[in-house]
């Protein structure tokens, strides 16, 4: 099986995987999360989002996190900015790229971001109109691609849809979310297959949640295809506010345990990210999600 050579790692623990949480979190402490993910050799990670703190008060200091981050060259921060206001937020932090979030689901979006997939298209449309002229990296997110609380079963074309609109507006990769984590391999595959008449396979992303215990088959699949982007979330952080029951996003151990197995080059330390995600397990007494980190930890009850 032909896999790729080399894996880009995003690791949304910062910004997806805390924004769910109900214990407060520090701003030391995130900022410890990130500079910690960074020390671990993960060059894509997605710090904030600048957001209502009225819906999202976890991340109501994205400001003072990233003016605190101990900032790497190498290193890509991104934010989330739903609008211009959060356009401008993040610009004002000096975030590196920039993420919009759009739904396959007409209802899951309404719920998510209170308007239909058109018009949450017409409200990108200026963001990312803005970022190009300022020579700023723009990301898509696409939610529900496998499945929608509300709605069920989403077809593969309607995402290929999306995607293309994103595309257009000037997205240069495009994440697709399993936001309730109920894919499974084949399906998978099959939205990979409608994204990719539409947009080049190294622009395409997965973001897959385990709720189900799948994402690891599903990542695997997708990768049969080509695809080498990766979402993930250290300690297995995160869930969705708007789809019940759905549990974290995939372990960044887990999927760097096997990555090493398949000498799949990411560039990141699994020891000291197992470190990482033992310390925010930690920080949020809480165990860890990552199986990885359970199984090397020696029985912690952290873990």
């Amino acid at each position: 099986m032909k896999y790729p050579n080399k894996v880009k790692i995003v690791d949304v623990g910062p910004r997806d995987g805390l924004q769910n949480e109900v214990v407060n979190i520090s701003t030391e402490t995130k900022v410890e999360l990130i500079d910690r993910l960074g020390d671990a050799g993960v060059k894509n990670i997605e710090a904030a989002a600048f957001v209502s703190p009225k819906w999202i008060p976890q991340m109501a200091d994205s400001h003072d996190v990233m003016a605190k981050i101990n900032r790497r060259d190498n290193i890509v921060y991104s934010v989330l900015t739903p609008n211009m206001y959060g356009y401008e937020a993040a610009m004002a932090a000096k975030a590196d790229e920039i993420a919009i979030f759009g739904a396959a689901s007409e209802t899951f979006s309404r719920k998510n971001i209170n308007c239909s997939i058109s018009e949450s298209m017409l409200r990108f449309k200026p963001v990312c109109a803005a970022a190009k002229k300022a020579g700023v990296p723009v990301r898509g997110y696409i939610s529900c691609v496998l499945g929608c609380p509300y709605e069920g079963g989403i077809a593969p074309e309607l995402v290929g849809s999306v995607a293309r609109e994103l595309k257009a507006m000037g997205c240069h990769e495009i994440s697709l979310g399993d936001t309730v984590g109920k894919g499974t391999p084949r399906k998978a595959q099959s939205v990979i297959e409608a994204v990719a008449k539409h947009i080049p396979i190294e622009n395409i992303a997965v973001h897959f949640h385990d709720t189900y215990g799948q994402a690891l088959a599903n990542i695997l699949a997708v990768m049969e295809q080509g695809v080498a982007v990766i979402d993930t979330a250290v300690s297995g952080l995160g869930g969705c506010p708007y789809a019940s029951g759905a549990s974290g996003n995939v372990a960044s151990e887990d999927v760097i345990y096997m990555l090493n197995g398949l000498d799949i080059e990411t560039g990141i330390n699994l020891e000291q990210l197992v470190e990482t995600g033992i310390f925010i397990a930690k920080s949020m007494g809480q165990p860890s999600n990552a199986k990885v980190t359970r199984a090397l930890s020696g029985g912690s009850k952290w873990v």
